[in-house]
Formats: structure tokens, sequence, C-alpha cells
């Protein structure tokens, strides 16, 4: 069978936020198909005989064209603007009052400081990239970007599902256990479980990207997404992709599901315990500092089931598209409205930021 022409040609740099993950590539999976003669070409040509799509021509890929907002990009480059910027806002309040406010020195603020962190990384893997196609003809995203957008991604996405859970039981250590909370959380154990939680989507990450990186593709690439990630990925994919479905199975289990059971399980203990609080107003600030909280967990687990865990047909482009949306866009910009809205204390410390101590006439001032 005669070679294929490549169909264009890739003529922008590979800025340098898309080359760690495709570092990881390169170190970590030597019989994947990325290497330095393939960034000038848009494909080139392979053969995998053994693989189920024998005697086709598979393609190293150097870019691929993203389908998810085919028109309208006026309209969503001002949209998706207006909510990086408030998700950059909200979350920077949100880490700059849990660091200068004294009362907020306590584990439950220093775990929703990372959330936050989080966030704010969760937005700027992905809407920076979403507003520059938006300005362009053709929204495309170079291959050794897609793996780091995607290696970026879900690493998030795990080390937020283990911060919920974190998060859970210390609310549970607080309301359940009080006499032993503040050796149960003490300082150490609180950096120990961050930086645990960091590690745990990083690793979750890397074994997506690697699979990744050995699939094939064939012509040139049409994802019907607005950035990279897994599904999208496999759906387009002319190899095998089974390992990456069970490892997206797994992930799914492990990072995603276990961490929900220890959520609920630990509300549930919260729920027992405050129902046999003797005083009103003991319950009232229990639910307080648990319903932001909850909240959150409800909205963050409910979209990334519905994006990782639907059906392969009966969604169209434009459903996958907005539940993707939901759950790496959205999500990030309501958590600081969330905590804001229904924490006190968080809303204290805002107003102090906000009219300072003891402001005559300002919300939440004692004149």
């Amino acid at each position: 069978m005669g070679s294929s022409q490549p169909l264009w040609r890739e003529d922008q740099s590979h800025p340098a936020s898309e080359t760690f993950a495709s570092w990881v590539v390169v170190l970590w999976s030597p019989g994947s198909q990325l290497s330095p003669s393939s960034h000038d070409a848009h494909f080139c040509p392979q053969t995998n005989p053994a693989g189920p799509m024998a005697g086709e021509n598979q393609t190293q890929m150097t870019e691929f064209m993203l389908l998810g907002f085919s028109h309208g990009q006026p309209f969503f480059f001002v949209l998706f603007l207006a909510i990086y910027l408030a998700t950059l806002l909200g979350n920077s309040a949100i880490l700059t009052l849990v660091s200068l406010d004294p009362h907020l020195h306590s584990p439950m603020y220093f775990f929703l400081s990372h959330l936050s962190c989080l966030d704010i990384c969760y937005s700027s893997v992905t809407v920076p990239k979403i507003l520059a196609n938006a300005l362009r003809p053709q929204a495309t995203i170079s291959y050794r970007g897609c793996l780091a957008q995607m290696f970026f991604l879900m690493g998030c996405a795990g080390a937020e599902c283990a911060l919920l859970a974190v998060m859970a039981y210390d609310r549970y250590a607080a309301i359940c256990q009080p006499l032993r909370y503040t050796h149960a959380m003490n300082r150490g154990v609180c950096v120990v479980a961050a930086v645990s939680c960091w590690l745990w989507g990083m690793l979750d990450s890397a074994v997506h990207t690697i699979l990744a990186s050995r699939l094939s593709f064939c012509g040139a690439v049409r994802l019907q997404h607005i950035f990279c990630d897994v599904p999208p990925l496999l759906s387009a994919a002319c190899s095998n992709t089974r390992p990456s479905q069970v490892a997206l199975h797994a992930a799914s289990v492990f990072v995603g599901l276990s961490p929900f059971l220890l959520v609920v399980v630990s509300y549930l203990h919260i729920l027992a315990t405050i129902f046999r609080m003797p005083m009103a107003t003991g319950r009232r600030k229990a639910f307080s500092t648990c319903s932001a909280h909850l909240l959150v967990v409800a909205l963050y687990f409910m979209t990334a089931n519905l994006n990782y865990n639907r059906p392969s047909s009966g969604y169209s482009a434009a459903a996958d598209t907005l539940v993707s949306a939901l759950y790496c866009i959205i999500t990030p910009m309501l958590n600081p409205l969330i905590y804001s809205l229904r924490n006190q204390e968080v809303l204290r410390a805002l107003r102090k930021a906000v009219w300072g101590r003891g402001t005559p006439g300002s919300p939440g001032s004692n004149a």
C-alpha cells in the first residue's frame, strides 16, 4: 500500500508548559510513538501488524483538531473568559483569606486552601487553550500538548477526589471525636495528607498518560471535544484501547468510588452525632460547617461520574462537551462561592478583609 502524504504542517512551536507530560511519556514508555522527527508533519504512516487494524495505515500524530465548539466562538470566548476570571478571583480570595486570617489557621481551612489551589490548576489546564482556540478558524492542539493537558487534568481530578475524602474525615474527627481532634489532625498529619493527595493524583494521571501515548490514530484525527481527555482520545483511536479502558474503570473504582464511599461513611457518622446533640445551637453550627463541603462533594462526584462513566453511545457531542465543561470548568468556579456563602467563618473573614476590624456601620460589625 502506498504511503500517505502529510495533510498539513504545524508551524507553531511547543511552549514549555506542554513538555512535562511529554517527558513522562518518553521516559516511561520507550515503545511509544513519540519521536523528535515527528514534529514537522501532521502524521506519518505506520503499520502495526500485531494490532487489530493490521494491514491499515496507522498514524503518528503531531496535532489534533478539536470540534467541540464549531459555531459561536466569539460568544464562547467571552463566556469562558468570564468563568476563568471568576475562578481565579474566587479561589485566590480563599487562599488569601486562609493565609492572612488567624481564625482560619485550622486543618479544615488548610485543606480548603489546597482545594482552591487545585481549582485554579484545573481551570488553568484547560481554559487558556480554549480561549486561544476560540480566536482561531480551526481549534487544534498539538499531540504533546494534548498529552500534557490530559496529564495535568487527570492529576488534578485524582488529587481532588482524595482531598475531598480527607476533608470529610477532618469533619468526622472534629465533630465525632473532638477530644482527639487536635492530636489526630495535627500540622504534620495535615501536611502529609495534602502531599499524599497530590502525589496520588499525579501517579494515577501518569498511568493514563503512558497508556494514551501508546494509542495509534488513522488519518487526520478530529476530537469531538473542547480539550484533551481520556474518553475522546479512546473514541478517536484505531488501535487496541482495552488497556486504557481497563485503567479508566479501575481508576473509577479506586480513585473515584473509594473516596466517595469514605465521604458517605464519614457523613453518616457525622449526622448520627449531630442528631444526638442536646443543644440546637450546636447542631446548627455543625451543619453550617458541613453543608458547604457536602454541596461541593455532591457537585464534583456527580459531574465526574457523568464524565468518565457514561455509556459509549446515546450521548451527543454537545452533551459530552456540556458535561465536561461542568466537571472541569464550572465546578472550580462554584466551589469558592459555595464555601463563602455557606460558611460563616469565611464570610466573617471576608467582611473583615473588605471593611476592616470594627468599622462602624460595616456589615458584620458590632456597631
